[in-house]
């Protein structure tokens, strides 16, 4: 077994991968030192909602995307800790599509129950990770940022779970140079109501492009027209959002689109997605994959190929959240502990394979969920995680997709059931279109 193991990250990733080794330490299992470098001041990774753009107050990169007004853009149900449900959590029922503050309050919730926050260096950032083959060691340099001193740590093992939505993908059109508004990624986008009243522009088709579109709209946009590249996302959107073809140009306040037609627009959001970057670590180890649901080169997921001693927790494009990093957290920490024993390279190689080329068969959404929760499953083959109920939420996804075809503004105003507890969510006292306060409270203390 390991003796050292290195965590770097304390967002919903690290904190499974902390909380996985906690309960094992509870089961009566002899555990090794764990080390978790965070470089933010607190825990919770992107749901840590920051005011900052750009560099933070120690000239670093602002790792977070949250944005004020972002509820869940899916079921609750559907990331639901098995060991710690959302009605334990908050002591009643609460809807299906909560709020940001909300969901942070859930996952560190979770993460002060076993004290992992003792494991956590904060302020401490990872500059560097490289390994020796000869004496089977992981080097890692780390700098607190308060004082700028670096040290050199040597490791067993190392888990990286710093997640891949904070490195922005950031393409250039003709004219951007001269546009007289202004041009931002999605990244730093940080409050709906900076766009009241302004024409804006979204060029994307993901998640994101999604949801921007529908906050600034709802928080008084005068239009929003939104920009894909090979096809709409066809959803019924209200009065004021539409969907046209990619940008060619920008002249002036002028953008021109692929079809011909052109528009007048005062600001510009680019949704378009980020990259896997790991820059801290050496050549050889980095992670090189495209935001797929099965990269190329792990194992299970985890596993970096070159070297299994790595793992990558969270790298795969997400239906589902909490409990796919709750399930490879579990399944790393058993490989680290010897409960799992990693077959030859060939054999991981060609199992990469074979859910790579059953992914490839995927034709659309539906396929996609059945892909990632049988991925699911069959992490759970080999581990203790509890057991909840994965068809109930590969099927909770499917009705979702519907849902938001039929209303993309009302979608959050349906209930789902819990797979761990059956509860069924009470309807939202208010309906998402209409309500602008986003708080914990209002929504937790006014249900019907």
């Amino acid at each position: 077994m390991a003796s050292q193991v290195a965590v770097i990250g304390a967002g919903p990733c690290g904190l499974a991968q902390l909380h996985a080794f906690e309960e094992a330490r509870r089961a009566g299992a002899e555990v090794p030192q764990i080390a978790c470098f965070e470089q933010q001041s607190d825990w919770g990774g992107l749901w840590n909602y920051t005011w900052r753009t750009g560099l933070d107050e120690h000239g670093d990169p602002v790792h977070g995307s949250m944005y004020r007004y972002l509820w869940s853009n899916g079921p609750k149900e559907c990331l639901e800790f098995a060991d710690y449900t959302f009605d334990a959590h908050f002591g009643q029922p609460i809807p299906s599509f909560p709020p940001r503050e909300v969901l942070y309050d859930y996952i560190t919730g979770r993460a002060k129950t076993n004290n992992v926050r003792r494991f956590i260096q904060f302020n401490t950032a990872v500059r560097w990770i490289s390994y020796d083959e000869k004496a089977g060691k992981f080097a890692v340099t780390v700098q607190t940022r308060d004082d700028g001193r670096t040290r050199t740590e040597e490791f067993d093992k190392v888990i990286v779970a710093t997640g891949h939505f904070s490195t922005p993908n950031m393409p250039s059109f003709e004219g951007f140079d001269q546009f007289p508004g202004r041009i931002m990624h999605s990244h730093d986008f940080r409050d709906a109501r900076e766009f009241a009243g302004k024409r804006l522009l979204v060029i994307g088709s993901s998640y994101s492009a999604e949801d921007i579109a529908l906050q600034t709209k709802k928080y008084g946009a005068h239009s929003v027209t939104v920009s894909y590249r090979t096809q709409p996302m066809g959803f019924p959107w209200p009065a004021g959002i539409e969907e046209v073809p990619l940008l060619s140009r920008v002249d002036g306040s002028t953008a021109h689109f692929a079809d011909g037609t052109a528009r007048d627009v005062d600001a510009i959001v680019l949704c378009t997605g980020y990259q896997h970057s790991f820059r801290f670590i050496s050549d050889e180890l980095r992670l090189r994959t495209a935001n797929v649901l099965y990269p190329g080169n792990l194992y299970k997921g985890v596993f970096c190929l070159g070297n299994p001693d790595l793992m990558y927790l969270g790298m795969q494009d997400q239906y589902y959240t909490f409990t796919m990093f709750d399930t490879q957290a579990w399944y790393a920490r058993d490989y680290v502990l010897g409960r799992i024993s990693l077959p030859s390279h060939e054999e991981m190689a060609a199992d990469i394979a074979r859910w790579r080329g059953r992914l490839a068969e995927c034709a659309g959404p539906f396929d996609e969920i059945d892909f990632q929760a049988s991925y699911l499953a069959d992490l759970h083959k080999e581990v203790d995680y509890p057991g909840y109920d994965i068809d109930l939420t590969r099927a909770h996804f499917k009705e979702w997709e519907h849902d938001k075809m039929a209303s993309i503004t009302g979608y959050r105003d349906r209930s789902f059931s819990s797979p761990c507890t059956r509860t069924i969510a009470p309807v939202h006292h208010t309906p998402w279109w209409t309500e602008l306060d986003d708080s914990m409270a209002t929504f937790l203390g006014n249900q019907t």
